[in-house]
């Protein structure tokens, strides 16, 4: 604990100090309660969109089966040519926001490879494109935690630290001046004693001559 002057202007700054830390601590305790609400319910999104993914993939290897040649699919056929991104704001956190994406498709051979390639391609797209979304949600879970951590750290250093610290400097503060009080009372006491004495002695010294 830093050393502290026990004098009534280090009193005035150490009560505006406590109200600013009373005043901020809810508001940092409500953001850390949003910031943990949001984080939750994103990667909840993020789960719901990796199952569709995976529902997605279920679905086609079961489709592709059928025709027996999975492997006439052209190897990087598609590209990701564009991630659309946008920008939104959760407690003052910029974020990422995932708005699509844009895909290029290389020339393959027509004649050569089976009708279903066009339908596959448009689901290899589907699915890429709830991968980066996924991604996206997850970049929004990072930025969102390491913000949380800060919170964190502030609300404890409010309520643990700061709080404490400074009710205990305006208590060493109060008990030092009103010490001082006592001392000052009893000082004025013990002169005016001294000066009545002083005052009797010279009366007596008076009526002696």
């Amino acid at each position: 604990m830093a050393k502290i002057k026990l004098t009534k202007n280090e009193l005035k700054v150490q009560k505006d100090a406590l109200k600013m830390y009373q005043r901020y601590l809810p508001t940092l305790t409500l953001k850390k309660q949003q910031l943990g609400a949001e984080i939750r319910t994103i990667e909840a999104k993020a789960r719901a969109v990796r199952r569709m993914r995976e529902e997605l993939e279920k679905g086609f290897d079961s489709w592709i089966s059928v025709f027996s040649e999975a492997h006439a699919f052209p190897k990087g056929i598609i590209t990701v040519s564009n991630i659309r991104k946008g920008e939104g704001n959760i407690a003052g956190v910029a974020i990422p926001t995932f708005e699509g994406a844009d895909f290029s498709r290389n020339d393959y051979d027509l004649y050569k490879t089976p009708l279903w390639v066009d339908i596959a391609a448009n689901h290899m797209e589907r699915a890429m494109s709830l991968d980066l979304e996924a991604e996206v949600l997850d970049e929004q879970v990072r930025l969102l935690e390491a913000e949380l951590r800060a919170t964190s750290q502030r609300v404890n250093l409010f309520e643990k630290v700061k709080i404490p610290e400074t009710k205990e400097n305006i208590r060493k503060i109060k008990v030092y001046m009103a010490d001082q009080q006592v001392n000052a009372v009893v000082r004025s006491k013990i002169s005016k004693r001294k000066i009545a004495l002083r005052d009797d002695a010279s009366e007596r010294q008076g009526d002696s001559l």
